[in-house]
């Protein structure tokens, strides 16, 4: 699971409203959740914005970090 779904779902927020928010599909964010595309830097920054927008508490670090670092917890 990566940690934009950790994040996403430990905020109640529906891959469809984080979509909306952001301005891209569901299946965008779904195949970015599952590793199967990768968002661009100005994606990353939208999708964060849009997560504490939502109600989530987290930086671009948090949700997407250095490659190696995918197995830490994101921050509380």
């Amino acid at each position: 699971m990566t940690t934009l779904k950790q994040i996403r779902e430990k905020a109640g927020i529906t891959q469809l409203a984080l979509a909306k928010e952001v301005g891209l599909t569901q299946g965008a964010i779904a195949h970015y959740e599952i590793g199967r595309r990768t968002p661009g830097l100005s994606a990353c920054r939208r999708i964060v914005a849009a997560l504490n927008a939502l109600g989530a508490e987290c930086n671009l670090a948090d949700v997407f970090p250095e490659p190696g670092h995918e197995d830490q917890a994101p921050a509380a």
